[in-house]
């Protein structure tokens, strides 16, 4: 029993002498991560033709709400809703009885007035006659003017109700002010309305349509210049799509509005386009596309090149030391499988476009020939999936051939 306990002691000091042993071992460093073989080109300016797009909203050059000036039943309704409406036609017939009895009243209240006018004017004659002989006081013939010149203003105000109450009689007609689409009615036949209140309907114009869209504030120099250039009909720098359709006519500028909105730093931009053939509604939203007219070249780069963090887009610059770095950059448009960069790249720098996932900032890299990297593509195709995707397409041009 002694013994056995002997050899364990011995046997634990062992393990404690070999740990103390192995402490004393520098720590192993870790291996370097492998270099990772990427293709890199140059960047380039050349003359990029793209579009700037906004979305815009359809709008009619003239829109108005029709209401009532005079109260009342509607009579009549001369229209069908949703139908062209020429300036001058009839739309609306309020119920004119009322109207048309005050009308007559006034009309006999003048009446009325042009006698007492007469008289009045008789009065004054008589005593200006005797006045002359000195027959007459002179009280007498001050009354008859005063008398004559109250007649007179009574006849006016007379002739003023004449047409406040024609005009009244007038309103009970709703016309068309200008040629255009009217809405669906909100009143039928012998609904109430009253006067400047009630909703009747809405007309539009719709030979042009006004298309409207926010510009950055820094662009209100550009579309200023396109403002002031002389229209040409055939000019397609303005263009309207909704979706995938793009409107067949082209427009052009009108106007850019008053002032800039502080809140968001954008002002709003008007184009205006045919609508000969109806096709455009106002309300409508689409896309404007307008073409880039600057004259300084621009900087395009494959998109595959660019990566996303966060909102944010970066590319992989090559160093002379075989590393890369990452650069912020801002992305404009793209065109086809390019892009074009507003910001961060200079012509004759390098970007990685090849092995761009397999990076990270200060990454080692082997810089290959593009032509090497897509045999080894092919390679590791045909080790995949058994096939050569580059000689089946030439055994299948072979065949078709030999046919």
């Amino acid at each position: 029993m002694y013994s056995t306990q002997v050899i364990r002691y011995t046997g634990f000091a062992t393990v404690l002498l070999l740990a103390a042993c192995n402490s004393n071992k520098p720590p192993a460093v870790p291996a370097a991560p492998p270099s990772v073989k990427v293709t890199v080109v140059p960047v380039t300016l050349t003359d990029a033709v793209y579009y700037d797009e906004y979305p815009a909203t359809v709008n009619p050059l003239n829109q108005v709400d029709l209401r009532p000036q005079v109260s009342g039943f509607i009579s009549g309704v001369h229209f069908q809703d949703g139908q062209r409406v020429r300036k001058g036609q009839l739309l609306y017939s309020i119920d004119q009885q009322l109207y048309a009895a005050n009308y007559q009243q006034a009309v006999a209240g003048l009446e009325v007035q042009k006698a007492n006018l007469a008289l009045a004017q008789k009065n004054a004659n008589r005593f200006h006659e005797l006045e002359k002989s000195d027959a007459v006081a002179k009280q007498l013939v001050d009354n008859a003017d005063a008398a004559l010149a109250v007649a007179q203003k009574q006849a006016d105000a007379s002739r003023a109700n004449i047409q406040a109450v024609q005009t009244n009689v007038k309103y009970t007609k709703v016309y068309a002010p200008f040629d255009g689409v009217i809405g669906i009615s909100l009143v039928k036949a012998g609904a109430a309305v009253s006067a400047g209140s009630t909703l009747l309907n809405s007309i539009s114009s719709d030979v042009d349509l006004a298309v409207d869209f926010n510009i950055d504030q820094k662009e209100i120099y550009r579309f200023a210049t396109l403002t002031a250039k002389k229209p040409n009909p055939k000019d397609s720098t303005f263009t309207l799509a909704f979706g995938g359709e793009a409107y067949p006519y082209p427009g052009k500028i009108a106007l850019l509005d008053r002032a800039v909105n502080p809140q968001t730093g954008t002002i709003k931009a008007r184009l205006i386009f045919p609508n000969n053939k109806r096709l455009l509604i106002a309300g409508m939203n689409g896309t404007v596309k307008v073409k880039n007219t600057a004259a300084a070249q621009s900087v395009l780069i494959p998109y595959k090149a660019v990566t996303e963090q966060l909102g944010e887009f970066f590319v992989y610059v090559p160093n002379d030391s075989n590393k890369v770095s990452q650069r912020k950059i801002v992305v404009g448009t793209q065109i086809g499988t390019n892009v074009i960069i507003k910001e961060g790249l200079k012509d004759g720098e390098k970007i990685v476009v090849e092995g761009v996932q397999n990076l990270r900032e200060g990454s080692s890299i082997i810089i290959v020939d593009p032509a090497t990297a897509a045999a080894a593509a092919n390679a590791a195709t045909t080790s995949a999936t058994g096939k050569d995707p580059v000689n089946k397409k030439a055994a299948a041009k072979d065949t078709s051939a030999k046919r």
